[in-house]
């Protein structure tokens, strides 16, 4: 079974903008919000992805299970999502020997950016780049799933 452990915190400022090495458009909508099974379709960039998560176990581990498939059939289920979509760019930074992903969101969301750190494991230690603010990691209101809900 695929484990994610993953921290996420809210962005104080935009100067993870200058660091990032990558930028990715995606857009995302859930076939399934159910907090136990949550079933996600992304575009990313040109690429489309299912990913099913399960519920966690308190901690920020949880089951989640990613697959590649078709963008034509990406594009097609997305229709079939419930709404509302989530717009966003993913900026990737490199900080300290971690890989953060920070999430800056369009449309309803405008003006929330979330970073988010994947860790190997619950004990790893590692150290916040200057723009990360308040953790929101377990938070359900920060939930990609519960985002413009």
């Amino acid at each position: 079974m695929a484990t994610e452990i993953e921290h996420k915190y809210l962005v104080k400022d935009d100067s993870y903008k200058q660091q990032a090495s990558e930028l990715h458009n995606i857009i995302q909508g859930f076939l399934s919000r159910d907090p136990h099974r949550t079933v996600r379709i992304r575009l990313w960039d040109d690429k489309g992805f299912i990913t099913i998560k399960g519920k966690g176990d308190g901690t920020a581990a949880h089951p989640e299970f990613e697959y590649e498939i078709p963008v034509e059939d990406a594009r097609q289920l997305l229709h079939m999502c419930e709404p509302p979509l989530v717009n966003k760019t993913r900026h990737i930074v490199l900080h300290d020997g971690n890989r953060w992903e920070v999430d800056e969101f369009h449309d309803n969301l405008q003006g929330l950016t979330l970073a988010e750190l994947e860790i190997p494991s619950l004990d790893y230690r590692y150290t916040l780049p200057t723009w990360v603010g308040k953790q929101v990691t377990g938070d359900p209101r920060y939930y990609n799933s519960q985002l413009g809900v």
